[in-house]
């Protein structure tokens, strides 16, 4: 019986590289991306493979919807020389940045840029990679607890995650014919350095979110990459285009 592959988006750091660790550790073999940091990619590939998995990791700049099609001969390049397969299972649209501007100082640059990469990138590269996908394979978005709740300067980046939500939606529908299941994952805060560590290096930004989070903490990596080899794992098949939310109970 073939393992089940995933194809995750910036793999290098943070959150995919949480998820390809959990995933690995549950007999996924991972395909990931970074954009800059090759040198980190490589340790994540040691990392997994001391785990018993496989994992290949391909330079990708998700802001780049021009290339998507290169990049998916070279995914199915690499699924027959690495894996003898020509589809993988699971697609994690992780890839992203962390922008902060209050809506009457947001730029057309940067409202672009956040579109590139949060909504035009994963719209169209999964669209280039839906025929490397198996039937009954799973596609995961992963939006914010900012489309749920509001915070003064993240109004154009969350509104890419709520478009990415709808979208969602549709692509379960769409997809459902081949099987596929599409779920989006709403992190809470978290203590990674995304959006240059704020979270994470803030004493009073993190005591800020413990105070408002049901569980009495911030969230950390661990409790997404878990979350996320929940939804991929075998019996969750049946959910299907909804948004979960692992925020620990933030702003109830």
């Amino acid at each position: 019986m073939n393992r089940k592959i995933a194809l995750i988006t910036g793999a290098s750091r943070g959150l995919g590289k949480n998820a390809a660790l959990h995933l690995a550790a549950q007999g996924v073999d991972i395909i990931g991306t970074y954009n800059s940091k090759a040198d980190e990619a490589q340790e994540l590939v040691a990392d997994i493979e001391r785990l018993g998995a496989r994992a290949v990791m391909l330079q990708l700049d998700v802001s780049q919807s021009e290339r998507f099609e290169a990049f998916a001969t070279q995914v199915a390049d690499v699924l027959h020389s690495r894996f003898d397969r020509q589809h993988f299972d699971f697609l994690l649209n992780n890839a992203g940045i962390g922008l902060t501007a209050n809506f009457v100082d947001t730029t057309v640059a940067q409202f672009d840029l956040l579109m590139n990469i949060h909504l035009k990138g994963p719209f169209f590269l999964t669209q280039n990679l839906l025929p490397l996908m198996a039937d009954g394979g799973r596609i995961l978005n992963v939006s914010s607890g900012l489309t749920r709740f509001s915070l003064p300067g993240y109004g154009a980046y969350a509104a890419m995650k709520g478009a990415m939500e709808v979208l969602t939606r549709y692509q379960a529908k769409e997809l459902g014919a081949r099987g596929i299941s599409v779920n989006t994952l709403a992190p809470g805060a978290i203590e990674t350095d995304f959006g240059g560590g704020t979270v994470r290096d803030n004493s009073d930004v993190n005591s800020y979110i413990a105070g408002n989070t049901a569980l009495g903490r911030v969230g950390q990596p661990d409790d997404i990459g878990a979350a996320i080899a929940l939804l991929l794992a075998p019996g969750s098949q049946w959910i299907n285009g909804q948004r979960v939310e692992a925020s620990g109970g933030m702003f109830l």
